[in-house]
Protein backbone atom coordinates (compact mmCIF):
# COMPACT_ATOMS: atom_id res chain seq x y z
CA UNK A 1 0.00 0.00 0.00
CA UNK A 2 2.80 2.37 0.96
CA UNK A 3 4.72 1.57 -2.19
CA UNK A 4 1.61 2.25 -4.27
CA UNK A 5 1.15 5.64 -2.52
CA UNK A 6 4.80 6.59 -3.14
CA UNK A 7 4.38 5.55 -6.73
CA UNK A 8 1.38 7.87 -7.08
CA UNK A 9 3.23 10.76 -5.42
CA UNK A 10 6.27 10.21 -7.61
CA UNK A 11 4.13 10.09 -10.70
CA UNK A 12 2.38 13.33 -9.68
CA UNK A 13 5.70 15.06 -9.14
CA UNK A 14 6.88 13.83 -12.50
CA UNK A 15 3.74 15.08 -14.17
CA UNK A 16 3.57 18.46 -12.42
CA UNK A 17 7.33 19.25 -12.34
CA UNK A 18 7.29 20.87 -15.79
CA UNK A 19 4.29 22.94 -14.77
CA UNK A 20 6.08 24.06 -11.59
CA UNK A 21 9.19 24.92 -13.59
CA UNK A 22 7.03 26.82 -16.02
CA UNK A 23 5.37 28.75 -13.19
CA UNK A 24 8.80 29.61 -11.78
CA UNK A 25 9.93 30.63 -15.26
CA UNK A 26 6.92 32.93 -15.54
CA UNK A 27 7.68 34.54 -12.18
CA UNK A 28 11.36 34.98 -13.12
CA UNK A 29 10.37 36.18 -16.57
CA UNK A 30 8.00 38.84 -15.19
CA UNK A 31 10.58 40.03 -12.65
CA UNK A 32 13.31 40.18 -15.28
CA UNK A 33 11.05 42.07 -17.69
CA UNK A 34 10.44 44.70 -15.01
CA UNK A 35 14.19 44.96 -14.39
CA UNK A 36 14.80 45.10 -18.14
CA UNK A 37 12.33 47.95 -18.63
CA UNK A 38 13.83 49.89 -15.71
CA UNK A 39 17.37 49.43 -17.06
CA UNK A 40 16.22 50.39 -20.56
CA UNK A 41 14.73 53.64 -19.26
CA UNK A 42 18.01 54.49 -17.50
CA UNK A 43 19.98 53.52 -20.61
CA UNK A 44 17.84 55.86 -22.73
CA UNK A 45 18.62 58.74 -20.37
CA UNK A 46 22.37 58.07 -20.57
CA UNK A 47 22.10 57.73 -24.35
CA UNK A 48 20.31 61.08 -24.69
CA UNK A 49 22.91 62.85 -22.55
CA UNK A 50 25.75 61.35 -24.60
CA UNK A 51 24.03 62.36 -27.84
CA UNK A 52 23.55 65.85 -26.41
CA UNK A 53 27.25 66.05 -25.72
CA UNK A 54 28.22 64.76 -29.15
CA UNK A 55 25.78 66.99 -31.02
CA UNK A 56 27.34 70.06 -29.44
CA UNK A 57 30.72 68.89 -30.81
CA UNK A 58 32.38 69.91 -27.62
CA UNK A 59 34.03 66.74 -26.40
CA UNK A 60 37.42 68.23 -27.35
CA UNK A 61 39.17 64.86 -27.37
CA UNK A 62 37.93 63.88 -23.92
CA UNK A 63 35.72 61.15 -25.41
CA UNK A 64 36.69 58.29 -27.75
CA UNK A 65 34.36 59.41 -30.53
CA UNK A 66 34.44 56.21 -32.63
CA UNK A 67 33.98 54.02 -29.58
CA UNK A 68 31.07 56.17 -28.40
CA UNK A 69 29.39 55.98 -31.80
CA UNK A 70 29.78 52.18 -31.77
CA UNK A 71 28.23 52.15 -28.30
CA UNK A 72 25.28 54.21 -29.55
CA UNK A 73 24.80 51.78 -32.45
CA UNK A 74 24.86 48.82 -30.03
CA UNK A 75 22.32 50.54 -27.79
CA UNK A 76 20.00 50.91 -30.75
CA UNK A 77 20.48 47.23 -31.56
CA UNK A 78 19.66 46.06 -28.05
CA UNK A 79 16.61 48.34 -27.93
CA UNK A 80 15.34 46.70 -31.14
CA UNK A 81 15.93 43.23 -29.70
CA UNK A 82 13.99 44.13 -26.54
CA UNK A 83 11.10 45.44 -28.65
CA UNK A 84 11.03 42.04 -30.44
CA UNK A 85 10.96 40.23 -27.07
CA UNK A 86 8.07 42.40 -25.91
CA UNK A 87 6.21 41.73 -29.16
CA UNK A 88 6.74 37.96 -28.86
CA UNK A 89 5.62 38.07 -25.25
CA UNK A 90 2.25 39.43 -26.32
CA UNK A 91 1.88 36.87 -29.12
CA UNK A 92 3.03 33.66 -27.37
CA UNK A 93 0.91 31.68 -24.99
CA UNK A 94 1.61 31.09 -21.32
CA UNK A 95 3.96 28.09 -21.62
CA UNK A 96 5.92 29.67 -24.46
CA UNK A 97 7.40 32.28 -22.09
CA UNK A 98 9.79 29.63 -20.90
CA UNK A 99 11.54 29.89 -24.24
CA UNK A 100 12.06 33.68 -23.76
CA UNK A 101 13.16 33.51 -20.13
CA UNK A 102 16.83 32.82 -20.84
CA UNK A 103 16.92 35.52 -23.52
CA UNK A 104 15.47 38.11 -21.15
CA UNK A 105 17.91 37.14 -18.41
CA UNK A 106 20.81 37.57 -20.84
CA UNK A 107 19.51 40.98 -21.89
CA UNK A 108 19.43 42.12 -18.26
CA UNK A 109 23.13 41.34 -17.91
CA UNK A 110 23.86 42.97 -21.29
CA UNK A 111 22.01 46.16 -20.37
CA UNK A 112 23.86 46.47 -17.07
CA UNK A 113 27.17 46.23 -18.93
CA UNK A 114 26.04 48.86 -21.45
CA UNK A 115 25.03 51.21 -18.65
CA UNK A 116 28.42 50.91 -16.94
CA UNK A 117 30.17 51.69 -20.22
CA UNK A 118 27.90 54.65 -20.99
CA UNK A 119 28.45 56.18 -17.57
CA UNK A 120 32.19 55.74 -18.04
CA UNK A 121 31.96 57.72 -21.29
CA UNK A 122 30.20 60.55 -19.51
CA UNK A 123 32.79 60.75 -16.77
CA UNK A 124 31.96 62.75 -13.66
CA UNK A 125 28.51 64.36 -13.80
CA UNK A 126 28.12 67.16 -11.26
CA UNK A 127 24.69 67.28 -9.65
CA UNK A 128 23.13 70.06 -7.59
CA UNK A 129 19.71 70.65 -6.12
CA UNK A 130 19.76 74.24 -7.42
CA UNK A 131 21.72 75.70 -10.33
CA UNK A 132 21.79 79.35 -11.36
CA UNK A 133 23.03 79.71 -14.94
CA UNK A 134 24.49 83.18 -15.39
CA UNK A 135 26.75 85.01 -12.97
CA UNK A 136 25.53 88.61 -13.03
CA UNK A 137 23.67 90.76 -10.54
CA UNK A 138 20.63 88.46 -10.36
CA UNK A 139 22.80 85.45 -9.52
CA UNK A 140 24.41 87.19 -6.57
CA UNK A 141 21.12 88.39 -5.11
CA UNK A 142 19.55 84.97 -5.63
CA UNK A 143 22.46 83.35 -3.78
CA UNK A 144 22.00 85.72 -0.85
CA UNK A 145 18.27 84.96 -0.73
CA UNK A 146 18.91 81.20 -0.83
CA UNK A 147 21.18 81.65 2.18
CA UNK A 148 18.53 83.67 4.02
CA UNK A 149 15.84 81.09 3.28
CA UNK A 150 18.01 78.18 4.37
CA UNK A 151 20.51 76.31 2.27
CA UNK A 152 22.63 73.25 2.91
CA UNK A 153 26.28 73.22 1.75
CA UNK A 154 26.65 71.75 -1.72
CA UNK A 155 23.04 72.33 -2.79
CA UNK A 156 23.62 75.44 -4.93
CA UNK A 157 25.95 76.17 -7.85
CA UNK A 158 26.35 79.35 -9.90
CA UNK A 159 27.70 78.74 -13.41
CA UNK A 160 29.14 81.87 -15.02
CA UNK A 161 31.04 82.59 -18.21
CA UNK A 162 32.84 85.43 -16.44
CA UNK A 163 35.87 84.68 -14.30
CA UNK A 164 34.82 86.68 -11.24
CA UNK A 165 32.10 86.38 -8.60
CA UNK A 166 28.86 88.36 -9.24
CA UNK A 167 29.30 92.13 -9.15
CA UNK A 168 27.21 95.28 -9.53
CA UNK A 169 27.33 95.73 -13.29
CA UNK A 170 26.22 99.43 -13.38
CA UNK A 171 29.56 100.40 -11.84
CA UNK A 172 31.29 99.65 -15.15
CA UNK A 173 29.87 102.77 -16.82
CA UNK A 174 30.34 104.93 -13.73
CA UNK A 175 33.04 104.66 -11.09
CA UNK A 176 35.09 102.14 -13.06
CA UNK A 177 35.87 104.82 -15.67
CA UNK A 178 36.99 107.43 -13.14
CA UNK A 179 40.40 108.77 -14.26
CA UNK A 180 41.65 109.10 -10.68
CA UNK A 181 43.30 105.76 -9.81
CA UNK A 182 42.61 106.31 -6.11
CA UNK A 183 38.92 107.04 -6.70
CA UNK A 184 38.25 104.53 -9.50
CA UNK A 185 36.03 101.62 -8.52
CA UNK A 186 37.77 98.24 -8.66
CA UNK A 187 36.89 94.76 -7.44
CA UNK A 188 36.35 93.59 -4.77
CA UNK A 189 34.83 96.99 -3.98
CA UNK A 190 31.63 96.49 -5.99
CA UNK A 191 30.76 92.83 -5.64
CA UNK A 192 27.06 92.33 -4.97
CA UNK A 193 25.15 93.32 -2.88
CA UNK A 194 26.62 96.80 -2.24
CA UNK A 195 24.44 98.33 -4.97
CA UNK A 196 21.38 98.04 -2.75
CA UNK A 197 23.12 98.92 0.49
CA UNK A 198 23.96 95.34 1.46
CA UNK A 199 27.23 93.62 2.32
CA UNK A 200 29.77 92.67 -0.33
CA UNK A 201 29.59 88.97 -1.17
CA UNK A 202 33.24 88.16 -1.74
CA UNK A 203 34.32 84.80 -3.20
CA UNK A 204 35.07 83.59 0.34
CA UNK A 205 31.44 84.20 1.30
CA UNK A 206 30.24 81.66 -1.26
CA UNK A 207 32.85 79.19 -0.04
CA UNK A 208 31.77 79.63 3.59
CA UNK A 209 28.13 79.06 2.63
CA UNK A 210 28.93 75.94 0.63
CA UNK A 211 27.85 77.58 -2.64
CA UNK A 212 29.93 76.44 -5.57
CA UNK A 213 31.07 79.20 -7.93
CA UNK A 214 31.80 77.58 -11.29
CA UNK A 215 33.48 80.47 -13.09
CA UNK A 216 34.93 80.81 -16.57
CA UNK A 217 32.43 78.19 -17.71
CA UNK A 218 30.16 78.74 -20.70
CA UNK A 219 27.04 76.61 -21.03
CA UNK A 220 26.58 75.74 -24.71
CA UNK A 221 23.87 73.09 -24.62
CA UNK A 222 20.76 72.67 -22.49
CA UNK A 223 18.23 69.85 -22.25
CA UNK A 224 15.59 70.93 -19.78
CA UNK A 225 13.64 67.68 -20.06
CA UNK A 226 16.74 65.80 -18.90
CA UNK A 227 17.60 68.58 -16.41
CA UNK A 228 21.06 68.70 -17.96
CA UNK A 229 23.51 71.49 -18.85
CA UNK A 230 26.65 70.95 -20.95
CA UNK A 231 29.61 73.33 -20.87
CA UNK A 232 31.98 74.28 -23.69
CA UNK A 233 34.58 72.03 -22.05
CA UNK A 234 32.20 69.06 -22.12
CA UNK A 235 31.33 69.14 -18.41
CA UNK A 236 27.84 67.93 -17.56
CA UNK A 237 25.72 69.44 -14.80
CA UNK A 238 22.45 68.02 -13.50
CA UNK A 239 19.88 70.03 -11.55
CA UNK A 240 16.58 69.63 -9.79
CA UNK A 241 15.68 73.33 -9.96
CA UNK A 242 17.17 75.79 -12.45
CA UNK A 243 17.19 79.59 -12.34
CA UNK A 244 17.92 81.16 -15.70
CA UNK A 245 19.76 84.43 -15.04
CA UNK A 246 21.67 84.76 -18.29
CA UNK A 247 20.87 88.46 -18.69
CA UNK A 248 21.45 90.26 -21.98
CA UNK A 249 24.14 90.72 -24.57
CA UNK A 250 24.86 94.00 -26.32
CA UNK A 251 23.56 94.69 -29.81
CA UNK A 252 26.63 95.05 -32.03
CA UNK A 253 26.89 97.06 -35.20
CA UNK A 254 28.62 94.10 -36.79
CA UNK A 255 25.28 92.29 -36.45
CA UNK A 256 23.93 94.70 -39.07
CA UNK A 257 27.06 94.48 -41.24
CA UNK A 258 27.85 98.17 -40.73
CA UNK A 259 30.93 99.02 -42.78
CA UNK A 260 34.13 99.05 -40.70
CA UNK A 261 32.30 98.12 -37.48
CA UNK A 262 35.01 95.58 -36.67
CA UNK A 263 37.74 98.25 -36.42
CA UNK A 264 39.90 98.44 -33.31
CA UNK A 265 38.91 100.81 -30.49
CA UNK A 266 35.19 100.40 -31.10
CA UNK A 267 33.87 99.32 -27.71
CA UNK A 268 30.73 97.89 -26.13
CA UNK A 269 30.22 97.90 -22.40
CA UNK A 270 28.63 94.91 -20.72
CA UNK A 271 31.19 92.90 -18.78
CA UNK A 272 34.28 93.58 -16.70
CA UNK A 273 36.53 92.58 -19.59
CA UNK A 274 34.85 95.21 -21.81
CA UNK A 275 35.46 97.90 -19.21
CA UNK A 276 39.13 96.89 -18.82
CA UNK A 277 39.68 97.21 -22.56
CA UNK A 278 38.04 100.65 -22.62
CA UNK A 279 40.11 101.86 -19.66
CA UNK A 280 43.31 100.72 -21.39
CA UNK A 281 42.33 102.53 -24.59
CA UNK A 282 41.52 105.71 -22.64
CA UNK A 283 45.08 105.65 -21.28
CA UNK A 284 46.55 105.09 -24.75
CA UNK A 285 44.49 107.80 -26.47
CA UNK A 286 44.80 110.60 -23.91
CA UNK A 287 43.04 113.86 -24.77
CA UNK A 288 41.67 112.29 -27.94
CA UNK A 289 38.28 112.36 -29.61
CA UNK A 290 35.48 110.05 -28.52
CA UNK A 291 32.21 109.39 -30.32
CA UNK A 292 29.39 107.84 -28.30
CA UNK A 293 26.72 106.12 -30.39
CA UNK A 294 23.42 105.92 -28.52
CA UNK A 295 21.45 108.19 -26.20
CA UNK A 296 20.38 105.74 -23.52
CA UNK A 297 21.85 104.80 -20.14
CA UNK A 298 25.20 103.68 -21.50
CA UNK A 299 25.47 106.59 -23.91
CA UNK A 300 24.82 109.26 -21.29
CA UNK A 301 26.99 107.72 -18.61
CA UNK A 302 29.96 106.90 -20.83
CA UNK A 303 29.80 110.32 -22.52
CA UNK A 304 30.09 111.95 -19.11
CA UNK A 305 32.92 109.61 -18.12
CA UNK A 306 34.87 110.31 -21.32
CA UNK A 307 34.51 114.04 -20.75
CA UNK A 308 35.86 113.60 -17.23
CA UNK A 309 38.81 111.84 -18.84
CA UNK A 310 39.40 115.03 -20.85
CA UNK A 311 38.24 113.67 -24.20
CA UNK A 312 36.53 115.71 -26.89
CA UNK A 313 33.14 113.98 -26.82
CA UNK A 314 30.34 113.79 -29.39
CA UNK A 315 27.09 111.88 -28.85
CA UNK A 316 25.08 110.57 -31.81
CA UNK A 317 21.57 109.10 -31.60
CA UNK A 318 18.57 108.88 -33.95
CA UNK A 319 15.88 109.93 -31.48
CA UNK A 320 14.55 113.48 -31.06
CA UNK A 321 15.84 113.49 -27.47
CA UNK A 322 17.89 111.29 -25.14
CA UNK A 323 16.31 108.43 -23.16
CA UNK A 324 13.01 108.68 -25.09
CA UNK A 325 11.48 105.63 -23.39
CA UNK A 326 11.88 107.20 -19.98
CA UNK A 327 12.46 110.96 -20.28
CA UNK A 328 9.88 113.53 -21.26
CA UNK A 329 11.11 116.24 -23.68
CA UNK A 330 11.50 118.65 -20.75
CA UNK A 331 13.70 116.31 -18.70
CA UNK A 332 15.74 115.38 -21.77
CA UNK A 333 16.22 119.05 -22.68
CA UNK A 334 17.69 119.71 -19.23
CA UNK A 335 20.16 116.87 -19.60
CA UNK A 336 21.15 117.78 -23.14
CA UNK A 337 21.64 121.42 -22.20
CA UNK A 338 23.74 120.45 -19.20
CA UNK A 339 25.93 118.13 -21.27
CA UNK A 340 26.41 120.75 -23.99
CA UNK A 341 27.42 123.31 -21.38
CA UNK A 342 30.13 120.91 -20.28
CA UNK A 343 31.51 120.66 -23.79
CA UNK A 344 29.78 117.52 -25.04
CA UNK A 345 28.47 117.88 -28.58
CA UNK A 346 25.12 116.20 -29.35
CA UNK A 347 23.97 115.16 -32.82
CA UNK A 348 20.37 113.92 -32.97
CA UNK A 349 18.22 112.44 -35.69
CA UNK A 350 20.89 110.43 -37.50
CA UNK A 351 22.83 107.17 -37.22
CA UNK A 352 26.27 105.83 -38.00
CA UNK A 353 26.49 103.98 -41.32
CA UNK A 354 30.18 103.18 -41.37
CA UNK A 355 33.65 103.71 -39.91
CA UNK A 356 37.03 104.72 -41.30
CA UNK A 357 40.19 103.06 -40.00
CA UNK A 358 43.93 103.71 -40.32
CA UNK A 359 46.58 101.29 -41.59
CA UNK A 360 46.70 99.61 -38.15
CA UNK A 361 42.98 98.89 -38.26
CA UNK A 362 42.18 101.51 -35.60
CA UNK A 363 39.02 103.54 -35.96
CA UNK A 364 39.65 107.12 -37.11
CA UNK A 365 36.24 108.33 -38.22
CA UNK A 366 32.50 107.74 -37.88
CA UNK A 367 30.40 108.15 -41.03
CA UNK A 368 26.87 109.42 -40.40
CA UNK A 369 23.79 108.85 -42.52
CA UNK A 370 23.44 112.62 -43.08
CA UNK A 371 26.87 112.68 -44.79
CA UNK A 372 29.01 114.03 -41.99
CA UNK A 373 32.18 112.26 -40.85
CA UNK A 374 33.26 112.63 -37.22
CA UNK A 375 36.88 112.19 -36.17
CA UNK A 376 37.28 109.51 -33.53
CA UNK A 377 40.06 107.84 -31.58
CA UNK A 378 37.58 105.86 -29.48
CA UNK A 379 34.00 104.86 -30.25
CA UNK A 380 31.64 103.47 -27.61
CA UNK A 381 28.41 101.91 -28.84
CA UNK A 382 25.35 101.68 -26.62
CA UNK A 383 22.38 100.94 -28.85
CA UNK A 384 20.59 98.37 -26.74
CA UNK A 385 20.75 94.75 -25.71
CA UNK A 386 19.13 91.40 -26.46
CA UNK A 387 18.14 88.85 -23.82
CA UNK A 388 20.25 85.70 -23.87
CA UNK A 389 17.58 83.07 -24.46
CA UNK A 390 18.97 81.11 -27.45
CA UNK A 391 19.93 78.10 -25.30
CA UNK A 392 16.30 77.57 -24.35
CA UNK A 393 14.63 78.05 -27.75
CA UNK A 394 11.95 75.48 -28.39
CA UNK A 395 12.04 74.25 -24.80
CA UNK A 396 10.25 77.09 -23.04
CA UNK A 397 7.30 79.30 -23.90
CA UNK A 398 8.36 82.82 -24.93
CA UNK A 399 6.69 86.20 -24.99
CA UNK A 400 7.83 89.73 -25.89
CA UNK A 401 11.31 88.57 -26.74
CA UNK A 402 11.87 86.87 -23.40
CA UNK A 403 11.06 83.69 -21.52
CA UNK A 404 7.45 83.77 -20.38
CA UNK A 405 6.95 83.32 -16.64
CA UNK A 406 4.14 83.57 -14.14
CA UNK A 407 4.07 85.87 -11.13
CA UNK A 408 6.54 83.60 -9.34
CA UNK A 409 9.00 83.69 -12.29
CA UNK A 410 8.23 80.05 -13.00
CA UNK A 411 8.51 79.14 -16.68
CA UNK A 412 6.43 76.68 -18.71
CA UNK A 413 8.80 73.89 -17.64
CA UNK A 414 8.38 72.58 -14.06
CA UNK A 415 11.39 73.33 -11.88
CA UNK A 416 12.73 76.03 -14.21
CA UNK A 417 12.62 79.75 -13.34
CA UNK A 418 13.74 82.84 -15.28
CA UNK A 419 14.70 86.18 -13.74
CA UNK A 420 16.12 89.55 -14.71
CA UNK A 421 16.43 90.64 -18.34
CA UNK A 422 15.26 87.32 -19.80
CA UNK A 423 11.96 87.12 -17.92
CA UNK A 424 8.68 88.26 -19.49
CA UNK A 425 6.39 88.41 -16.49
CA UNK A 426 2.89 89.71 -15.73
CA UNK A 427 2.76 93.22 -14.27
CA UNK A 428 -0.50 93.86 -12.43
CA UNK A 429 -0.20 97.62 -12.80
CA UNK A 430 -0.50 97.39 -16.59
CA UNK A 431 -2.41 94.09 -16.76
CA UNK A 432 0.04 92.73 -19.32
CA UNK A 433 3.28 90.80 -19.69
CA UNK A 434 6.47 92.84 -19.92
CA UNK A 435 10.21 92.38 -19.94
CA UNK A 436 12.28 94.81 -17.87
CA UNK A 437 15.98 95.48 -18.44
CA UNK A 438 17.11 97.15 -15.25
CA UNK A 439 19.37 96.26 -12.35
CA UNK A 440 16.61 96.96 -9.81
CA UNK A 441 14.44 94.36 -11.49
CA UNK A 442 17.33 91.87 -11.68
CA UNK A 443 17.79 92.13 -7.91
CA UNK A 444 14.13 91.93 -6.95
CA UNK A 445 13.06 89.24 -9.40
CA UNK A 446 15.95 87.00 -8.32
CA UNK A 447 15.05 87.35 -4.66
CA UNK A 448 11.37 86.76 -5.37
CA UNK A 449 12.00 83.63 -7.44
CA UNK A 450 14.03 82.11 -4.60
CA UNK A 451 11.28 82.93 -2.11
CA UNK A 452 8.77 81.23 -4.43
CA UNK A 453 10.99 78.16 -4.75
CA UNK A 454 11.48 77.90 -1.00
CA UNK A 455 8.00 78.90 0.12
CA UNK A 456 5.72 77.03 -2.30
CA UNK A 457 4.76 80.13 -4.22
CA UNK A 458 2.56 81.92 -1.76
CA UNK A 459 3.02 85.50 -2.96
CA UNK A 460 2.94 86.87 -6.53
CA UNK A 461 5.51 89.43 -7.70
CA UNK A 462 3.87 92.82 -8.06
CA UNK A 463 6.78 95.28 -7.84
CA UNK A 464 6.97 98.16 -10.30
CA UNK A 465 10.63 98.66 -11.11
CA UNK A 466 12.11 101.98 -10.04
CA UNK A 467 14.32 103.24 -12.87
CA UNK A 468 17.21 105.38 -11.79
CA UNK A 469 20.16 106.87 -13.60
CA UNK A 470 23.26 108.54 -12.25
CA UNK A 471 24.97 110.91 -14.61
CA UNK A 472 28.33 111.24 -12.94
CA UNK A 473 26.88 113.50 -10.26
CA UNK A 474 26.16 116.10 -12.96
CA UNK A 475 29.13 117.83 -11.44
CA UNK A 476 32.05 115.58 -12.06
CA UNK A 477 32.13 116.98 -15.58
CA UNK A 478 34.24 119.90 -14.37
CA UNK A 479 31.61 121.41 -12.09
CA UNK A 480 32.60 122.80 -8.73
CA UNK A 481 29.40 121.48 -7.27
CA UNK A 482 29.40 117.73 -6.69
CA UNK A 483 25.70 116.98 -6.44
CA UNK A 484 24.06 113.69 -7.24
CA UNK A 485 21.01 113.69 -9.46
CA UNK A 486 19.25 110.37 -9.18
CA UNK A 487 16.21 109.92 -11.31
CA UNK A 488 13.65 107.73 -9.59
CA UNK A 489 10.86 107.45 -12.11
CA UNK A 490 8.05 104.94 -12.07
CA UNK A 491 7.66 103.75 -15.64
CA UNK A 492 4.45 104.89 -17.26
CA UNK A 493 3.54 107.40 -14.56
CA UNK A 494 5.52 110.45 -15.68
CA UNK A 495 2.50 112.22 -17.09
CA UNK A 496 -0.08 110.80 -14.70
CA UNK A 497 1.28 111.72 -11.30
CA UNK A 498 2.83 114.58 -9.40
CA UNK A 499 6.19 112.81 -9.54
CA UNK A 500 7.06 114.50 -12.83
CA UNK A 501 6.42 118.00 -11.49
CA UNK A 502 8.43 117.28 -8.31
CA UNK A 503 11.27 115.91 -10.45
CA UNK A 504 11.22 118.96 -12.75
CA UNK A 505 11.21 121.30 -9.75
CA UNK A 506 14.20 119.54 -8.23
CA UNK A 507 16.40 119.49 -11.32
CA UNK A 508 15.66 123.12 -12.19
CA UNK A 509 17.05 124.11 -8.79
CA UNK A 510 20.46 122.61 -9.59
CA UNK A 511 23.18 125.14 -10.28
CA UNK A 512 26.82 124.72 -11.24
Amino acid sequence: MASSFNLVIGSAKFIFAPIERCLNCKRNFDENMKILQKLLKELNTVKEVIELRLSAEIHGGTMQTEEVKNWLDDVQRIKTEIEIIEHKTKEKKFLSRAFLGKTVEEKVFELKAFLRKGKAFLGMVKSFKYIIVGGGVAAGYAAREFDRQGLKPGQLAIISKESVAPYERPTLSKGYLNPNPKAAARLPEFHVCVGSGGDRLLPDWYKEKGIQLILGTEIVKVNLALKTLVSAAGEIFKFQTLIIATGSTVIRLTDFKVEGADAKNIFYLRELEDADKLVESIKMKKHGKAVIIGGGYIGLEVAAAMRINDFDVTMVYPDPWCMPRLFTPTIAAFYESYYENKGIKIIKGTVSVGFNANANGEVKGVKLKDGRVLEADIVVVGVGARPLTALFKGQLEEDRGGIKTDGFFKTSMPGVYAVGDVASFPIKLYNETRRVEHVDHARKSAEHAVKAIKANETVCFSETTIHYHRSRNLGLIGSKTERLLELSLKVGHLKKTRLLQRFQDSILQLRT
